[in-house]
This record gives structure tokens, sequence and C-alpha cells, in this order.
């Protein structure tokens, strides 16, 4: 066949024509999955993500589910904490521990405003909202507010003196306030008759 000749039905391509010069073109599983060209494989890797993005659009969430349970299983443990911590920054976190994300020292600013029943209620919590509700810290400001003090300084190993302190002393009002109000009521010169 001659440059002047019109092109047969034989000699039609219907495939690029192989690069002679060059070396073969290796693929695997798939004729479109090219290994030795790095540029040619980002760009049908490129593709191929964008038309299952595409295709996850028009799933139905049982289907998204599914697929991507199995992409998950697939995946290794570093690439599966790397979703987790990318879901972390994504998603927010429900029941989210307050005291755990603060510190400290905001954490019993907060405590600080609740009065004492709210405090043993939080104790209930976990073990770390006790180990903060019980802090010295916060009991002995609501100690000094009555003017309760204790008559000793507890060493730095000794937790909770704070808060058996006020307990003691409610204690002792309880049991001190129906006598005092008792004397008071039988004193009093605008006291009912039997």
């Amino acid at each position: 066949m001659t440059s002047g000749d019109p092109p047969s039905h034989k000699s039609m391509a219907f495939a690029p024509a192989k690069n002679m010069d060059g070396p073969k073109l290796q693929t695997k599983m798939s004729t479109w999955t090219p290994l030795n060209h790095q540029l040619m494989n980002d760009k049908v890797f490129e593709e191929r993500r964008v038309l299952l993005g595409k295709w996850f659009d028009k799933w139905t969430d049982a289907q998204r589910r599914r697929v991507l349970g199995d992409l998950l299983g697939r995946c290794s443990l570093a690439q599966q904490k790397f979703c987790a911590r990318h879901l972390q920054e994504r998603v927010p976190r429900e029941a989210l521990d307050f005291t755990m994300q603060l510190p400290r020292v905001l954490s019993l600013y907060i405590f600080s405003f609740l009065d004492p029943r709210s405090l043993c209620r939080c104790a209930q919590v976990s073990w770390h909202w006790k180990y903060l509700s019980e802090l010295d810290q916060l009991w002995m400001l609501k100690c000094l507010r009555f003017g309760w003090y204790i008559n000793f300084s507890p060493t730095p190993f000794e937790q909770g003196i704070w808060k058996k302190h006020y307990i003691e002393m409610v204690k002792e009002l309880r049991v001190t306030r129906p006598k005092v109000f008792l004397f008071l009521i039988l004193t009093s010169p605008h006291r009912l008759a039997p």
C-alpha cells in the first residue's frame, strides 16, 4: 500500500498501534491498568475514582454501607486508623466528656458552681468525675462559706478531707437543729398554747 492509496478495510486500526521502539506496556488483571507507565496509571486511577464517586452518589444507604464495610474489611490496620482519625475530625462526638477535653482547672471551675448534692451526684458518673468532684479545692470553699474549719493540717496524700468535714458538719446540724428549734419554740413568748 502506497501513501496515495485509500485505506482498505483490512488496514484500519481499531486499537492504538503498538510502540515498537519502547518496552511493551505491562498490565495486570485488565488491559486498562498499566503498571509501568506512572502518568497513565495516575490518569486511569483518577478516572476510576471519579467514576466510583458518581456510582456512590446514586447508591442507596444500604448499598453504601455494604461497600464501605467491604472496603474497610480490605484495609490494613494503618489504613483503618487513618479512616478513624478522618472520621473523628468530621463527625461530632456524642456524649463527649468535657472534663477529659478541658484543662483540669476549667473543669473544677465549672464544678465549683454546683451545690453539694449535685457534686455528690457527679461523683457517680465515672471514676474521673468522682476524682474531680471530691477534690478538696471544691469542698474547702463550701465549708469556709459556713465558717467550718478543720483543726488539723492534712498531708498531701490525704484526699477528700474537706468533703468528709462538710458531711460531718451537716450531720451535726441535722442532729442539733431539731433540739435548737424545739428550745426556741418552747421559750418563745408567742408560742401557741396546747
